[in-house]
């Protein structure tokens, strides 16, 4: 596993946007994990948090790319910090743009903030778990009423690999759905393979009691493949 992997899987960690125990997902699905990105709340998370989508976007997509749109209201922080970081590290300027729930009709008018989309834009979407595929939905059409762009392909900070509306998971189904590349900063399974049983500032993360709970859960709300 790449570094900048480890470094985020614990970054999530100290920052305590990843945790274990009981959680309720808002699809009603008992899990013994969860992503809470609201909590990156500090100027020094969010350079470091774009500096990991930074390098995962160029590592899975290359820098071919013109826009990073960030869906409201995630991904609008997520847009402009992964954007600078593009440009700090790898001295690619990218422009960011996002969209607003509710359109303006005074001053800055219009449905996005940031750069606007033109025609032949590569677009690439950032956000910040996997979903089910309900922000998509409603950013595709806002994209594609700019003009005539290509969809780049959409990263995520992580890819919880559970199913999504079919047998595959939600990345999966939105490729196959919406015809574009999909990535992550890390996988769940990347997650349990670093922090299983392995100690971090002297406690154990996930003991055999978690992991259990997780397999578990893998075993409901996994991906289902031909046996």
């Amino acid at each position: 596993m790449e570094a900048y992997k480890e470094e985020f899987i614990e970054f999530m960690v100290d920052c305590g946007v990843l945790t274990f125990g009981d959680f309720t997902t808002k699809s009603g699905r008992k899990t013994p994990f969860f992503i809470n990105t609201g909590f990156y709340r500090s100027g020094s998370q969010l350079r470091k948090l774009g500096e990991y989508y930074a390098k995962a976007i160029k590592d899975n997509f290359g820098l071919d790319f013109t826009i990073l749109f960030g869906p409201a209201y995630k991904g609008i922080p997520l847009s402009v910090a992964a954007s600078m970081a593009i440009s700090e590290i790898y001295d690619t300027d990218i422009r960011y743009c996002s969209n607003r729930k509710e359109m303006k009709d005074h001053g800055d008018k219009g449905i996005l903030l940031g750069s606007p989309i033109k025609d032949r834009d590569k677009v690439l979407i950032i956000e910040d778990v996997t979903t089910a595929g309900t922000s998509i939905m409603e950013t595709l059409p806002i994209l594609k009423a700019q003009g005539d762009i290509v969809l780049s392909g959409l990263v995520v900070s992580v890819d919880r690999m559970e199913r999504g509306q079919g047998e595959k998971t939600a990345l999966k189904e939105m490729e196959e759905k919406y015809g574009f590349p999909t990535a992550s900063i890390v996988t769940m399974k990347e997650v349990t393979q670093h922090l299983y049983n392995k100690s971090y500032k002297g406690k154990i993360i996930i003991d055999d009691k978690i992991m259990e709970q997780i397999n578990a859960y893998y075993e409901l709300y996994g991906e289902k493949t031909e046996k």
